[in-house]
């Protein structure tokens, strides 16, 4: 990538996800790499630079599951970070992508649903979970995540770093400190189980930013059923449940949807 364009090369691109194929298909239990040294490190000290004034957050999380977590998407944000978002968005960078997982016709995302740039403050966490699985703007099944991690010199004490559970949550099978320019991606479906659920501890205060994009394949049809974040509590911590959402999806199921929507209404603002 040229830091000053930001404009990919296509062929090197593609050859760049062909020779990680391998290495990210064969993981389990479900693919995924990380991929050090991702960009040159000059465009994310840009983006750093960039990112010292932030606007006001489109969403921010603050109860047991994601705490202290905001986000911006990126159109949003000054101009060279918002374009290295459209160019990660673009042709040559899919085009890699569908190199390295084997899913063909990856498409992007362009309104970054859940995307953009990620905060979590200081105390902060998102517990172990799998992804919503269905863009219903665009009707179309997520696929895959990108992280790139924005925070310099962070250690592993400082809490924050990626995990990678098994399915029965009894193995934490793998995980990343969030360091500079490292590159995490990986499958998404309904059981994918990921999260950054250690605290951020960082001794000056300083938050745990990434910028994330998400993409998605034209295979979602009527078989399919549609939820929202699913949490897991990992065994023997004070991870909580996710009664409310739980709660939501079976009103969701057994009422008709206009009851539904007189109901769920007054219990969020009861706070149940």
């Amino acid at each position: 990538m040229d830091p000053k364009t930001l404009q990919l090369d296509p062929e090197i691109a593609k050859a760049a996800g062909k020779a990680a194929s391998e290495s990210y298909r064969s993981k389990s239990p479900y693919p995924y790499g990380s991929f050090e040294e991702f960009l040159p490190p000059e465009v994310l000290d840009n983006v750093r630079e960039e990112l010292k004034a932030l606007p006001e957050a489109e969403t921010s999380f603050d109860r047991p599951q994601e705490k202290l977590k905001t986000s911006y998407v990126p159109e949003r944000l000054p101009p060279y970070t918002r374009n290295l978002f459209y160019i990660l968005n673009s042709r040559p960078f899919v085009q890699f992508l569908e190199n390295l997982t084997g899913i063909k016709g990856l498409i992007p995302d362009p309104y970054f649903a859940g995307g953009g740039i990620h905060v979590v403050g200081n105390g902060g966490h998102l517990d172990i979970h799998a992804d919503f699985n269905h863009n219903a703007i665009l009707n179309l099944e997520r696929r895959l995540n990108v992280l790139i991690y924005l925070n310099k010199d962070w250690k592993k004490e400082y809490g924050g770093s990626f995990e990678i559970w098994n399915d029965d949550m009894t193995e934490m099978v793998d995980s990343f400190v969030p360091l500079f320019n490292r590159m995490v991606c990986f499958n998404t479906g309904s059981t994918t189980w990921h999260g950054n659920p250690t605290p951020v501890n960082h001794p000056d205060g300083e938050p745990r930013m990434s910028m994330a994009l998400y993409y998605y394949t034209a295979t979602w049809d009527g078989t399919k059923k549609a939820h929202t974040t699913l949490f897991k509590p990992r065994p023997g911590t004070a991870d909580q449940a996710d009664r409310e959402t739980r709660r939501n999806e079976v009103l969701q199921d057994v009422l008709p949807p206009v009851m539904y929507r007189r109901v769920i209404g007054p219990l969020r603002r009861l706070g149940f």
